[in-house]
């Protein structure tokens, strides 16, 4: 458990990290334009865990990791470096070696993963449909028996996804998951792997608070949707906000149903908008919203390719990071 004063230092830390921001000019939810403006006032304090050095990082190609939820592992290579997969899938298909197999698939095309080890939400839910953490805590104990920490140490994986949209109670029978609650769970996360980063997939903002000095929770995430607005006040105000917190900072778009009325992103929304938020040299990954199999199409599309790749430059022109706090 980690003491007062390792919190502090951890936070003195933040606090005193060097700056090395570069701006380039040109997602938060999963149901979901105005003119642009320059950004302002975003990247003058200090970045979690940058570092010049990709040490822990497996013949990565630079940057920031840059994908899709659910991305294939066959679809991972010169534009999509980034993921976020279910591994619950993986164990309950294939036991402990299925779950080693896909890690060592994924690092063998020098991507990196943000592991979702409980699954869907619905399976960690009370009577009541709310949130429960001791059925949270059962699912995630499958994984103590399995040995993965090579994959943690050489940067393979990015962080432990803890949930999806805890700020948002039609998931969770009315009821929000409260920050403090998300705190605890990256608490018992870091019990089990010291070393795996957490991420929470909820808007910094929600993690605001007074109350709660974030020890354990290392980043929240900023999904940009059309329907959020400016895109520059979406980035700007999710990064001071994860600074007030001392947090590092995912970020993407919902392609496929964050554009105009709730329809897929134009390739050019994709490039304008991902531009916007990656002329911030905050966040530590850019993993839009969501492959599936309707989608393929649309991301095979020529249009959509270029707008990725041109993203995709733009994340790879970055000191590498870790998503820890």
């Amino acid at each position: 458990m980690m003491t007062e004063n390792f919190v502090f230092s951890r936070r003195l830390a933040c606090i005193r990290a060097p700056l090395v921001a570069a701006l380039f000019l040109t997602l938060t939810s999963c149901h979901s334009t105005d003119p642009l403006s320059e950004p302002t006032g975003v990247d003058d304090r200090p970045i979690p865990g940058e570092t010049d050095d990709p040490s822990l990082a497996v013949a990565w190609a630079g940057g920031i990791p840059f994908g899709v939820f659910a991305l294939p592992t066959s679809q991972l290579g010169s534009t999509y470096n980034g993921v976020v997969r279910n591994a619950r899938i993986w164990v309950e298909t294939g036991g402990a070696a299925n779950f080693k197999n896909q890690l060592a698939a994924i690092k063998s095309k020098n991507a990196k993963v943000f592991l979702q080890l409980t699954g869907h939400h619905q399976y960690y839910l009370d009577s009541d449909g709310h949130f429960s953490m001791t059925k949270w805590k059962d699912r995630l104990n499958m994984f103590k028996s399995i040995d993965f920490s090579s994959y943690i140490n050489d940067g393979t994986i990015i962080a432990h996804y803890l949930i999806d949209e805890p700020n948002d109670p039609k998931n969770f029978g009315g009821i929000k998951v409260s920050p403090a609650t998300v705190e605890a769970m990256a608490k018992y996360s870091k019990q089990l792997w010291p070393g795996m980063a957490t991420v929470a997939r909820s808007e910094s903002s929600y993690f605001v608070s007074s109350s709660i000095s974030y020890q354990y929770l290392d980043a929240a995430w900023a999904q940009y949707a059309t329907r959020k607005g400016d895109v520059f006040d979406f980035i700007n105000r999710n990064v001071a906000d994860a600074q007030k917190e001392g947090l590092a900072l995912v970020t993407g778009l919902n392609v496929d149903k964050g554009g105009d009325s709730g329809a897929n992103m134009t390739a050019t929304q994709i490039k304008t908008f991902g531009s916007a938020l990656l002329s911030s040299s905050y966040p530590c990954a850019f993993i839009s919203w969501e492959y599936h199999d309707t989608l393929e199409v649309y991301l095979a599309s020529t249009a959509v390719q270029d707008a990725m790749k041109s993203l995709r430059a733009k994340a790879q022109n970055r000191n590498y990071k870790t998503c820890k706090s």
